[in-house]
C-alpha cells in the first residue's frame, strides 16, 4: 500500500481510528490505574488501620517501659475493652512480656505473623506483628487484625464495578460517539431520501451535516446539490409546460380566426405559414432549453477563435436584420481563443447578438470586446438599447420573460437569453448582464485555450463546417 493510497486528513477513517485508539488507551489506563487502586483497597491495610495499630504498639511499648510485666498486663486488660480479638506483647525471644505465658497454640500462630505492609490475601483475620516504635528489639505487639480493619470487605462488589460496570459505561460512550459520528448523518440522509419519495424536493440537510469535511459531508453536499437539481428541473419543466401551453393559445386562436375569416387564399396561406413558423420556433426553442437544462453529458470541446466566429454570425445577422456590417463591431483580436463546443457557443452568441440588434435603435452600434483574465476570457457585448431596470438584470435570463416596453423592440418568446445562459454554463462559463450609460452589456466568462492554436486552424471550419444556427438564418428571428 502506497502512502498516496491513504485517505485524506479529513477522511472519516482517521476519525474512527482516533476514536478507537483513544478508547483502547483509555481502557488500558483504566485497567492499570484503577486496578492498582482497587488492589490497594482490597489487599492492603488502610492508612487509618495502620495508624491505629501503630498507636497500639506505641502504647504497649510505653506500658513495658514504665511498669514492665505489670504495665503490660494492665494495658492488655484495657485492650480487651477495645478489641475483641487476641492481643499479646512479646519480646525479641518470642516470649510473652506479660505475666501470662504463651500457650502452644499461640506459639504456633507466632510463626505466621504478618507486617503492616504485607498484602492480605487469605480469608479471615490474620495475626500481625508490630515492633515497638522506639526500640524494635525490645519487643513487639502481636494482634489479631480487628474485623473493621480487614480489607476487601466489598471485594466482589468492586470487582463487578471494575470489570463490568465501568468498561460497559465506556463502551456505551464509544457507541454514542459512533452513533453521533455515523448514524445521525445517515439518518438525515435517509430522511431526505424519504422526503424525495414523498415529492418534497425542497427539503435540505442541516448545516451540521453539510459542513462536515469528511465523506459524509461530501455525501450530504452531493445530496443537497442533487435535490436542488431535481427541484430546478421539475420547476423548469412545469414552467415550460405552463408557458408553452399559454404561448400556443395565441397563434392557435389567430389560426382559428383566420380560418373563419373571408380572406383570400393567398393571404390565408401566408398567415397560416407565419403562425406555423412561429409555433415551430417556439416548440424548438422550448425543447432546446429543456435539453440544455437536463443534459449533463460533457460536450466535445475544441479551440474556437472568437473573431472568426463573430464574422460568421454577423454575416448572417446583417442579412436577416438589414444592418450594415459597420454597426456590428468587434474589438477582439485574433489572439482570443477559447475552449468549448463550437455549435453550442455559436448558438449562445447568436442569441445574444440577435437580442442586442432587436433592442437597439435604428442606426445603433453593437460592439463585442473582451480581455484575458487568467485562465478565462472575459467577453462582453454592448448595445445601445437603453438598458433595463436593475431589478430585471437577472430576470431577463428566465424562460418566457419579456419586459414591458423598457427597451425598444418587438416582443419575442423570451427564450433566447435563457438558452444562451444554459449553453454558456454547459461549457464551464458564466453569463450575466449589467447596464451601461447607453444600453445593456452582456458579459461572458469563457475558458481560455492555452495551447496556442494557430490562426489558420479555424479556416476549415469557417469555409465548410459552420456552426448550426438556432433557427432559419434566411429570415429575421425573434429572441
Amino acid at each position: 500500500m502506497k502512502w498516496s493510497d491513504l485517505p485524506g486528513r479529513h477522511s472519516l477513517f482517521w476519525k474512527l481510528a482516533c476514536l478507537l485508539v483513544a478508547f483502547c488507551l483509555l481502557m488500558i489506563w483504566l485497567s492499570w490505574s484503577w486496578g492498582r487502586y482497587m488492589e490497594q483497597r482490597n489487599q492492603f491495610l488502610s492508612d487509618d488501620a495502620r495508624a491505629t495499630l501503630t498507636r497500639y504498639a506505641s502504647e504497649a511499648e510505653q506500658a513495658w517501659l514504665e511498669r514492665q510485666h505489670e504495665g503490660v498486663d494492665a494495658w492488655l486488660q484495657g485492650m480487651q475493652q477495645r478489641e475483641t480479638g487476641w492481643v499479646g506483647v512479646i519480646g525479641g525471644d518470642l516470649q510473652s512480656l506479660s505475666s501470662l505465658p504463651l500457650s502452644d497454640k499461640d506459639i504456633l500462630r507466632l510463626t505466621f505473623l504478618r507486617g503492616l505492609d504485607w498484602p492480605i490475601h487469605k480469608k479471615g483475620r490474620p495475626w500481625l506483628r508490630l515492633p515497638f516504635p522506639g526500640d524494635s528489639s525490645a519487643g513487639s505487639l502481636v494482634i489479631e487484625l480487628p474485623q473493621r480493619f480487614v480489607p476487601g470487605r466489598y471485594r466482589v462488589f468492586w470487582r463487578v464495578i471494575t470489570n463490568g460496570v465501568i468498561p460497559g459505561l465506556f463502551t456505551l460512550l464509544l457507541c454514542v460517539g459512533l452513533y453521533r459520528l455515523l448514524v445521525v448523518p445517515l439518518n438525515n440522509l435517509r430522511e431526505q431520501a424519504n422526503a424525495w419519495r414523498a415529492d418534497q424536493l425542497g427539503v435540505r440537510l442541516s448545516r451540521h451535516t453539510t459542513n462536515r469535511s469528511d465523506e459524509l459531508g461530501e455525501l450530504g453536499r452531493a445530496f443537497d446539490h442533487m435535490s436542488e437539481r431535481l427541484q430546478s428541473t421539475v420547476a423548469l419543466q412545469q414552467q415550460l409546460l405552463r408557458d408553452l401551453s399559454h404561448e400556443l393559445r395565441t397563434p392557435l386562436s389567430r389560426l382559428r380566426v383566420a380560418s373563419e375569416s373571408e380572406q383570400g387564399l393567398e393571404q390565408l396561406r401566408e398567415r397560416i405559414n407565419r403562425e406555423v413558423d412561429g409555433m415551430q420556433r417556439l416548440v424548438e426553442d422550448t425543447l432546446q432549453l429543456a435539453w440544455l437544462d437536463t443534459e449533463r453529458s460533457p460536450l466535445p470541446d475544441e479551440a474556437i477563435q472568437i473573431q472568426a466566429l463573430w464574422e460568421m454570425l454577423t454575416e448572417n445577422a446583417c442579412y436577416e436584420s438589414g444592418w450594415p456590417a459597420s454597426q456590428l463591431q468587434c474589438a477582439v483580436d485574433s489572439s482570443c481563443w477559447v475552449r468549448g463546443n463550437l455549435n453550442t457557443l455559436a448558438q449562445a452568441l447568436e442569441n445574444i447578438l440577435r437580442n442586442a440588434i432587436r433592442h437597439s435603435p435604428k442606426g445603433g452600434v453593437v460592439r463585442l470586446d473582451g480581455r484575458r483574465d487568467g485562465d478565462f476570457w472575459h467577453l462582453w457585448l454592448e448595445d445601445q438599447g437603453g438598458g433595463v431596470a436593475e431589478a430585471d438584470l437577472e430576470r431577463i435570463f428566465s424562460p418566457f420573460i419579456r419586459l414591458d416596453g423598457s427597451r425598444p423592440g418587438n416582443g419575442g418568446f423570451g427564450l433566447g437569453l435563457s438558452i444562451a445562459r444554459n449553453a454558456v454554463q454547459r461549457q464551464g462559463g458564466r453569463l450575466w448582464a449589467e447596464n451601461t450609460t447607453v444600453g445593456l452589456r452582456l458579459n461572458m466568462r469563457l475558458v481560455a485555450e492555452v495551447d496556442g492554436v494557430n490562426d489558420d486552424a479555424f479556416a476549415a471550419v469557417r469555409r465548410s463546417d459552420k456552426p448550426a444556427p438556432t433557427g432559419d438564418m434566411g429570415r429575421p428571428q425573434i429572441v
